[in-house]
């Protein structure tokens, strides 16, 4: 079954509402949409973590990954960089490395931050990185996306952005979620084109 993979990390919930706007916008596209998440990094040893999250999206495996056709990576800012446990997760994917099981699928990145200039677009270049070392074919959104050019939240080419603010709790603004549902339709579009 071909789906878009949205893998994300959310600490406060506003990456987990991209991830969902972001799968909405594949669906409308036609392509399924496989919401999966990644536990926190902890000084708790992982053997002894519950294997399945309280709530929300399940945990991501390999397999998740590896079977995608398309995938969309979102991950908080930290210090200009995508979180901890996003990067653990990703360090881990070597298995799919070797075998090129990721090279010629579409990708796209997405982030949230504190204020407007908290590292959003370094941190959509880091999460690109390992996806370039897979050899995924990496998507922005285009300028024909006209909320980039209106935009007073967030919103890059790179990838769509949001500004939660200083408490982490402003809800997306209308030209975030726009931009959200629009990699989720391009990346849909991308997967149906390469894959046929």
């Amino acid at each position: 079954m071909s789906y878009l993979l949205v893998l994300f990390y959310s600490r406060y919930g506003a990456t987990a509402e991209m991830a969902h706007r972001i799968a909405r916008g594949s669906e409308e596209a036609g392509l399924t949409a496989r919401l999966r998440t990644v536990p926190e990094v902890s000084s708790v040893c992982e053997a002894t973590a519950d294997s399945i999250p309280d709530s929300g999206a399940p945990y991501a495996s390999l397999d998740d990954l590896r079977d995608c056709s398309a995938l969309a990576l979102g991950s908080p800012t930290r210090f200009g960089n995508m979180a901890a446990a996003m990067k653990y997760f990703l360090d881990g994917s070597s298995p799919l490395w070797m075998s090129a099981s990721l090279a010629g699928k579409p990708a796209g990145v997405f982030t949230s931050s504190s204020s407007l200039h908290g590292g959003q677009e370094s941190t959509l270049l880091s999460m690109m990185l390992p996806l370039m070392h897979h050899g995924m074919l990496i998507s922005g959104l285009p300028y024909s996306e006209t909320q980039l050019l209106s935009t007073q939240t967030g919103g890059t080419p790179y990838g769509p952005t949001h500004v939660a603010g200083s408490d982490s709790d402003l809800p997306l603004s209308q030209d975030e979620i726009a931009l959200c549902q629009a990699l989720g339709r391009r990346l849909a579009q991308l997967a149906e084109k390469i894959g046929s």
